[in-house]
C-alpha cells in the first residue's frame, strides 16, 4: 500500500511497517512520532516502535483485521499532526580529539577542514534525536551540518568505548555502552547515556534537542 509515497507492509504475521522513503528529515520523524502516539491507543496493537523514516506496530493476530489495521495506519499517516514532539534541551559535554576522538583527523581530512574547525562546527550544531536504537540509549541525531558529513569506517572497530561521540554519514550519535561500531569517533562524553536503574533508563529520547559543549580539545 502506498500513501503519499509511504509503504505499508507486513513483517511476519504479527507486525506492520509504515515506511517513508529517504532522506531522513525532521518533518518525517515528527510524523512518525505523531502516528506512533495514535497507534498506541488502538485496541489490537501490542507495541509501537518508531524508527528512522519508519514505524513498526505489533498486534494480536487473533484480534486484528490486518487489512483494516493497515488502512487505519495509512489514514493516521495522512491525517497526523506532525507538530514537534515535546522534547527536552540536553547539553552533552565532550572531550574532542586525541584518545577521546581518534578519528577527528580523518573527518578533518575528508571535509577539508582543520580539526579545530570540525570541533567548533560540531559543537555549534543544533541536533534533534530522531530515534533510539542499535543498542539501548543510542540516539540517532539529525541536524549535522552538511560540511561535516563523513562516511562510516570501511572496517568497524571491534570495541568502541562507552560515551564515544561519532559521525556516521549525515548523522551524529553517542555510543552508550562499549560495543563494536563503525562510526568516525571525534570525541567522548563522561555522561551516562543508559542506566537501567533510572526511569526512563535512557538519557536521550526521540524529540530531544541536543547541543554538544566543548570540554576540551586534544591532539
Amino acid at each position: 500500500m502506498t500513501t503519499r509515497s509511504i509503504r505499508i507492509y507486513p513483517l511476519g504475521d504479527e507486525a506492520l511497517v509504515c515506511e517513508s522513503p529517504p532522506p531522513a528529515t525532521l518533518d518525517v520523524q515528527r510524523r512518525v512520532w505523531a502516528v506512533a502516539a495514535l497507534a498506541r491507543g488502538w485496541p489490537p496493537v501490542r507495541d509501537v516502535v518508531p524508527g528512522m523514516n519508519n514505524l513498526t506496530i505489533t498486534f494480536d493476530p487473533l484480534a486484528a483485521d490486518v487489512d483494516a489495521l493497515a488502512a487505519q495506519l495509512a489514514a493516521a499517516w495522512r491525517e497526523a499532526d506532525d507538530a514537534p514532539a515535546a522534547g527536552r534541551d540536553v547539553d552533552i559535554p565532550v572531550e574532542y580529539g586525541g584518545a577521546f576522538g581518534p578519528d577527528l583527523d580523518v573527518v578533518a581530512k575528508h571535509t577539508g577542514l582543520a580539526a579545530r574547525e570540525v570541533v567548533e562546527r560540531h559543537a555549534a550544531g543544533a541536533y534533534v534525536v530522531f530515534f533510539v536504537g542499535f543498542q539501548p540509549g543510542f540516539a540517532y541525531m539529525g541536524g549535522l551540518e552538511a560540511a561535516l558529513h563523513t562516511p562510516r569506517r570501511r572496517e568497524p572497530r571491534l570495541a568502541v568505548p562507552a560515551g564515544s561521540v561519532g559521525i556516521g554519514g549525515e548523522q551524529t550519535g553517542i555510543y552508550p555502552a562499549a560495543s563494536p561500531g563503525g562510526w568516525q569517533l571525534i570525541g567522548r562524553t563522561s555522561l551516562a547515556l543508559f542506566d537501567p536503574a533510572h526511569n526512563p533508563p535512557t538519557l536521550l529520547l526521540p524529540g530531544d534537542r541536543v547541543r554538544f559543549t566543548i570540554a576540551g580539545i586534544h591532539s
